[in-house]
C-alpha cells in the first residue's frame, strides 16, 4: 500500500503543477478574447469609414479559433485537477444522504466503473483517431492556416491525466477505508472554500 500511496501523490503532484500552469492558460485566453472583440470592433469601424483592414479580416477566424484551442485545454488539461480538488459535479442530494462508508464505496466503484474505463477508451480513440489522423494529414482547419493536431492531442493527454487521478483517487479512498489514510473526500477547494454539505 506505500508503494501504491507514493504513486498517488506523484499523480497529486503532477495534477496540481499542471491545474495551476492552466491557470495562465484562463488569463491568456481572457485577454485574447478582450483584445480579438477590442480589435474586430475597431476595425470593423474603419472599414466603416472606407479604410481597407483586408489583411485583418484574413485573420480574424485564426485569432477566434486560437481562443477556442485555449478554452479547449482549459477543459481538458484541468479534468484531472478538478477531481483531486474534489469539484466534479456530483449528485450531493442523494449522495450526501449515505454514510461516509457508502459513499467512500460509491467513489471506489463509480471509479472503477465508470471513470477508469470511459477514460482509458475516450483517450485511447483521441489519440488514434483524433491527434495521429491530424498529425498524419497534417490537418489544418477549414476556416484558417492552424495547424489542428495541437488541439486535437489536448484529448488524450486531457482524459490520460483524468484516468491517472481517478486511479489516485482509488487508493486514496481504499487507503482511507482500511484506516492508511486520511479521508480524501473532505478537501478544500481551489479557491480556499469548504463546500457546503446538505
Amino acid at each position: 500500500m506505500s508503494i501504491l500511496l507514493a504513486f498517488s501523490r506523484f499523480v497529486d503532484a503532477v495534477n496540481e503543477r499542471v491545474g495551476r500552469l492552466v491557470f495562465w492558460l484562463v488569463l491568456a485566453a481572457v485577454l485574447l478574447c478582450a483584445a480579438n472583440a477590442l480589435v474586430r470592433y475597431s476595425f470593423d469601424l474603419l472599414s466603416g469609414l472606407g479604410v481597407p483592414v483586408q489583411w485583418y479580416l484574413d485573420t480574424a477566424t485564426a485569432w477566434l479559433e486560437l481562443q477556442w484551442y485555449m478554452f479547449a485545454g482549459i477543459f481538458l488539461l484541468c479534468a484531472g485537477y478538478t477531481l483531486l480538488r474534489n469539484e466534479h459535479i456530483r449528485i450531493d442530494v442523494i449522495y450526501a444522504k449515505y454514510s461516509k462508508r457508502t459513499q467512500t464505496w460509491v467513489d471506489i466503484l463509480g471509479g472503477i466503473f465508470f471513470l477508469l474505463p470511459i477514460s482509458v477508451i475516450i483517450g485511447w480513440l483521441g489519440w488514434k483517431y483524433l491527434f495521429l489522423a491530424a498529425w498524419d494529414l497534417d490537418e489544418k482547419s477549414t476556416n484558417s492556416p492552424l495547424l489542428l493536431w495541437p488541439v486535437k492531442i489536448l484529448v488524450p493527454i486531457g482524459f490520460a491525466l483524468l484516468a491517472l487521478q481517478g486511479l489516485s483517487e482509488i487508493i486514496k479512498r481504499i487507503a482511507f477505508m482500511t484506516g492508511r489514510g486520511p479521508d480524501p473526500a473532505e478537501k478544500r477547494s481551489a479557491h480556499g472554500v469548504e463546500p457546503e454539505h446538505i
